[in-house]
């Protein structure tokens, strides 16, 4: 019997829309139109790689489509995720499960490092003589992928961080005093700057955006404060997680505990630590009583009822064409970049590409998305996150 069973699988960390992707994928597969016989069974792994070295799987055909759409508008990963990279034991492993479930087509929903582990899995199937077409689809709240003009993920995300500034704007307003909000980005600043799109008024926070693209200072820092309670007598301020000094390392990795994952990343988002110390330099160095921090943390992943409109279908049709291109491209180690398409109208084209274009390495926030006095982003970048986020909740005020 040819190996014509997929497996598809969810790794890294939740989004509001990663189930998107996936029921995009399953509802291709089990489209006969698209498929005729060339897709047989198809295996949801639980936990990612795990699942597949357990021979731990759901049977998504016997999903009914009712399901399988109220799971796409559900946030989090509905079959389980990991943080796993592969070694060669690992793929050997897996070949003869795939071996075993006569498994040709195999499917990696993810960011960079969920790339890298399906192109790992793909170039030692290739090594084996093992028959598999792999193909990795984008994920990510970062909105960090270098083969995407944005991930899936990102935008619902976005709108999180959006409305959670624009109420904790409101509530500064009704208190005072220099609110800091921490909020995910590694390596890259997309998701602190989508905070910017909570600005109604002239005078609404956030008042001070800090990425990591740009070298932060203590001093610069105070001095930025200083200038925003003179000006608006309040101040709230955006930071990303991943904020570094000079020396380019991160200084939220230096507060915390030294824990990483198999990828090497050290976890920032579980922790207080950079919140509690900007706020202990304000109040001292500043001299502000009322000063006051939260960390989003793993809040901006999966919440329920805020998904972007735009973010949803772009994960259900990234899915699709991850499928699509499976059976109708020569690129048997593959992703799905999602690219603008020019024009005044907001759209986008799906394009199968080498996996290598998605795995490992990360992009950062372009240059002329960040405003001159680097703490503050540009109105190109707000055209550019406009679309994915979609209206917020107006509010008003007195």
């Amino acid at each position: 019997m040819k190996a014509n069973n997929m497996v598809i699988a969810q790794s890294g960390g939740p989004s509001m829309v990663i189930n998107g992707s996936l029921v995009g994928a399953v509802l291709a597969a089990r489209d006969k139109k698209l498929t005729g016989a060339k897709i047989g069974k198809i295996y949801g792994a639980v936990h990612g790689i795990q699942g597949i070295l357990k021979g731990e799987y759901l049977d998504l055909r016997k999903v009914s489509v009712k399901k399988l759409e109220a799971i796409a508008k559900t946030p989090s990963s509905a079959l389980g995720s990991c943080r796993m990279k592969p070694t060669a034991a690992d793929c050997k492993a897996i070949f003869e499960e795939f071996k075993r479930l006569k498994v040709g087509y195999f499917f990696y929903i993810g960011g960079n490092d969920s790339a890298d582990a399906a192109r790992i899995v793909a170039e030692e199937a290739e090594k084996e003589g093992y028959p598999l077409v792999a193909y990795h689809i984008p994920k990510t709240i970062d909105n960090d992928l270098r083969s995407c003009d944005h991930t899936p993920g990102f935008g619902s995300a976005a709108r999180f961080v959006a409305s959670a500034i624009r109420g904790d704007d409101l509530d500064n307003r009704a208190l005072g005093g220099v609110k800091i909000d921490v909020i995910m980005g590694r390596d890259a600043g997309f998701l602190t700057a989508a905070s910017a799109l909570a600005r109604q008024r002239p005078d609404d926070g956030p008042h001070l955006i800090y990425l990591p693209e740009v070298p932060f200072s203590e001093e610069k820092f105070v001095k930025d404060i200083n200038g925003a309670m003179k000006k608006f007598g309040r101040c709230v301020i955006a930071v990303s997680e991943g904020i570094r000094g000079k020396d380019g390392v991160a200084i939220g990795a230096k507060l915390a505990d030294g824990e990483t994952d198999s990828h090497g990343n050290v976890q920032m988002s579980g922790t207080g630590a950079l919140g509690d110390a900007l706020a202990k330099l304000v109040k001292a160095k500043a001299g502000i009583k009322r000063v006051r921090a939260d960390t989003f943390g793993y809040l901006q992943r999966s919440f329920p009822g805020i998904q972007s409109e735009t973010d949803l279908e772009e994960a259900l049709n990234a899915g699709w064409a991850a499928v699509e291109a499976a059976l109708t491209t020569t690129i048997t180690k593959g992703t799905i970049g999602i690219q603008r398409v020019k024009g005044k109208k907001y759209g986008v084209e799906y394009i199968a590409m080498p996996v290598q274009n998605a795995a490992k390495y990360t992009r950062s926030v372009p240059k002329e998305y960040i405003a001159k006095n680097g703490c503050d982003v540009t109105p190109a970048f707000i055209d550019y996150a406009k679309p994915l986020v979609g209206e917020l909740p107006p509010c008003e005020i007195f």
